[in-house]
């Protein structure tokens, strides 16, 4: 038994908020926040708020599966022709499906060392740049591109309570921008936004 006084490790993630983005004139498409609450050591920051769309699910399961070759990873929900992101029993469905998705990633610990996974639920980078941070090709690292997205994106009520105190100790929490990370034109702001339309089929 563990003794009373140790805390039990855990990750809470809540796949919500479907919200329809416009990419252009004529396509739509739906993303979903990811929110992250979690106490362990594996994560860089302990709350993280991020928008994704289900083709970056499907890129992020291709990559894990492809550096996890012996784990059977868990299926995303089926992408089907005869999905209507006006149906909101549809968009629901699949809502649920990414969550029990993530939630079962989360419980392995082989996939819970690899980079994009934490790039992809903690950073609003797309599966281009993940896979540039992640392979070195960045001026940043893994960690920075994390700390650097939580700076620009103080969404949660206590660090906002702490930005209205002064800018003084706004700072405090931030990492220096000297890393050469720059946010993306997907907009990372309280509301979460979504991010940018890369060219994945």
């Amino acid at each position: 038994m563990t003794p009373k006084h140790e805390k039990q490790e855990f990750v809470t993630v809540l796949v919500r908020d479907p919200r329809t983005q416009k990419e252009d004139s004529w396509h739509s498409y739906i993303d979903y926040e990811i929110f992250i609450h979690t106490n362990s050591m594996c994560f860089t920051r302990k709350t993280s708020c991020v928008r994704r769309r289900f083709r970056e699910f499907v890129w992020l399961r291709q990559r894990l599966q492809s550096n996890a070759v012996l784990i059977q990873l868990p299926e995303l929900p089926s992408k089907t022709p005869f999905f209507n992101m006006n149906n909101p029993h549809h968009v629901d469905h699949r809502r649920q499906g990414l969550q029990e998705f993530l939630e079962k990633v989360l419980q392995d610990a082989l996939l819970l060392s690899d980079s994009r996974l934490h790039l992809f639920l903690q950073t609003q980078l797309s599966p281009e740049d993940m896979e540039a941070c992640v392979s070195g090709q960045t001026k940043y690292s893994v960690a920075d591109a994390i700390h650097e997205f939580a700076s620009l994106n103080r969404r949660f009520p206590i660090e906002d309570e702490e930005r209205k105190k002064g800018k003084n100790d706004a700072d405090s929490d931030s990492e220096s921008s000297s890393s050469g990370l720059r946010p993306s034109d997907d907009s990372i702001s309280c509301g979460c936004k979504a991010s940018p339309a890369s060219e994945e089929s």
